[in-house]
C-alpha cells in the first residue's frame, strides 16, 4: 500500500515521499524498510531514530526526519491502519449440524454457530453474531446483534446480551453470586442467586473474567467498558459506561461503579463501595471506602494519590527515624534516672 493511501485512510497530513510501498506495520524496536509504525510520546523519540520504518505516524507535536503522517491521535490510527493490514478472519455463516440448539429458539440472519455449540431453550440470537465451538449458552438468554463469543464461553440462564459484544474464551457469564449463611452448627447455607445479568452494547470481556449474576436484581456491565483477562464482577455489581479495568481485578458485591472509571491491574474493592465517575485507581489499590468523582487513588488501604506518594517516600526513612527516636528515648530515660539520683 502506497503512503499516501495510508494518509487518505487516517486523515492524515503527509510529508514525505507519498510513492512509498508499505508492506505492514510494525513498532518501533521491530520496523524495518517497508514497514510503517507510530509514535505518540516524544520520550521515545530515540528509539525511532535508532528504528529503520520506511514512516512513521505522529501527533501534531512531534517533528521527525523520515516521512511522516501527522494526526492527532496516532493509537487511533495505528488501529486503522492494523485492520487495513491485517483484515478479520472469515466467519462462515450458518448453523453447523453439530450444534445442539434448544426449543423455541430465535436466530437471525448471516448468524454463525460453529459446531459442538450448545443453545438452551428460548434463546435469542442477534443478527450478525458468531458463536465459536465449545459455546454454552442458557435457557431464557439474548444475544444481541453482531455479538462475538469465543470458544469455551459459558453463559448461564437469563443473560442479556448487547450488540456489538465481544467475550473472549473462557469467560463464564451468569455463575452464581458468592452468597452463603453460616449456620449454628459451623456449616454454610447457600443463599438461592435468583437474578441476572446484563451486558450492554459495545462491551469486551476479556478471556477468563467471570461475572456473577445478581442475588435478586441484576448485575450490570454498561454501554462501551472493557474488562482485561481474569477479573471477578460479583453479584449485584453496577459498572457505569466506558470504564476500563485491567487484569486480576476483584469487585465484592454490590459495588458501584461510575462512568469513565479507570481500574489498574490486581486492585481489591470491598463489597458495597461506590465509586464516582472518572475515578482512577491505580494498580494493586485496596479500597475499603467510597470514593468521589474525579479522584486518582492508591495504596492498601487506598488513599489520595497525593497523599500515596508522600507516604511511599516515608517508608524508606522509617529506619533512620526510628533509630532517632530510639536514641531520643534512651537520652530521656538516662536524664530522667540523673534526676532522680540528685
Amino acid at each position: 500500500m502506497k503512503l499516501r493511501k495510508i494518509a487518505e485512510l487516517v486523515c492524515g497530513e503527509l510529508d514525505g515521499d507519498k510513492d512509498i510501498e508499505i508492506l505492514g506495520v510494525k513498532q518501533i524496536e521491530e520496523a524495518t524498510e517497508g514497514y510503517i509504525t507510530f509514535l505518540s510520546n516524544k520520550r521515545y523519540l530515540k528509539k525511532l531514530r535508532l528504528s529503520r520504518a520506511s514512516a512513521v505516524i505522529v501527533s501534531d507535536d512531534i517533528d521527525v526526519e523520515i516521512p511522516k503522517i501527522r494526526v492527532k491521535n496516532p493509537y487511533l490510527a495505528f488501529a486503522k491502519i492494523l485492520k487495513a493490514f491485517y483484515p478479520e478472519i472469515e466467519v462462515k455463516r450458518g448453523v453447523d449440524k453439530r450444534a445442539v440448539i434448544g426449543n423455541g429458539v430465535k436466530i437471525g440472519e448471516e448468524v454463525a454457530i460453529y459446531p459442538f455449540v450448545y443453545v438452551g431453550d428460548d434463546v435469542e440470537i442477534g443478527d450478525g453474531s458468531v458463536l465459536y465451538p465449545f459455546v454454552s449458552i442458557g435457557n431464557g438468554s439474548k444475544i444481541g446483534n453482531n455479538t462475538i463469543i469465543y470458544s469455551n464461553v459459558s453463559i448461564y440462564h437469563r443473560v442479556f446480551i448487547g450488540k456489538n459484544v465481544i467475550i473472549h474464551s473462557g469467560a463464564v457469564i451468569g455463575s452464581d453470586g458468592f452468597g452463603f449463611v453460616k449456620m449454628d452448627n459451623g456449616t454454610h447455607q447457600k443463599i438461592p442467586q435468583v437474578g441476572f445479568v446484563i451486558i450492554e452494547d459495545d462491551v469486551e470481556i476479556g478471556a477468563n473474567v467471570c461475572v456473577d449474576r445478581a442475588t435478586m436484581d441484576k448485575t450490570i456491565i454498561k454501554r462501551g467498558t472493557k474488562l482485561d483477562n481474569f477479573i471477578q464482577i460479583a453479584h449485584n455489581v453496577v459498572i457505569g459506561e466506558d470504564s476500563v479495568i485491567a487484569a486480576q481485578t476483584g469487585i465484592s458485591g454490590s459495588c458501584r461503579l461510575g462512568k469513565g472509571v479507570t481500574i489498574g491491574g490486581q486492585v481489591g474493592i470491598i463489597d458495597h463501595i461506590n465509586i464516582g465517575d472518572n475515578v482512577i485507581l491505580i494498580p494493586q489499590a485496596g479500597v475499603m471506602k467510597d470514593i468521589e468523582s474525579n479522584r486518582v487513588f492508591a495504596g492498601i488501604p487506598a488513599m489520595d494519590h497525593t497523599l500515596w506518594k508522600k507516604t511511599c517516600s516515608a517508608i524508606p526513612k522509617l529506619p533512620e527515624l526510628i533509630r532517632k527516636v530510639r536514641k531520643i528515648e534512651k537520652g530521656l530515660i538516662q536524664m530522667s534516672e540523673d534526676k532522680k539520683s540528685d
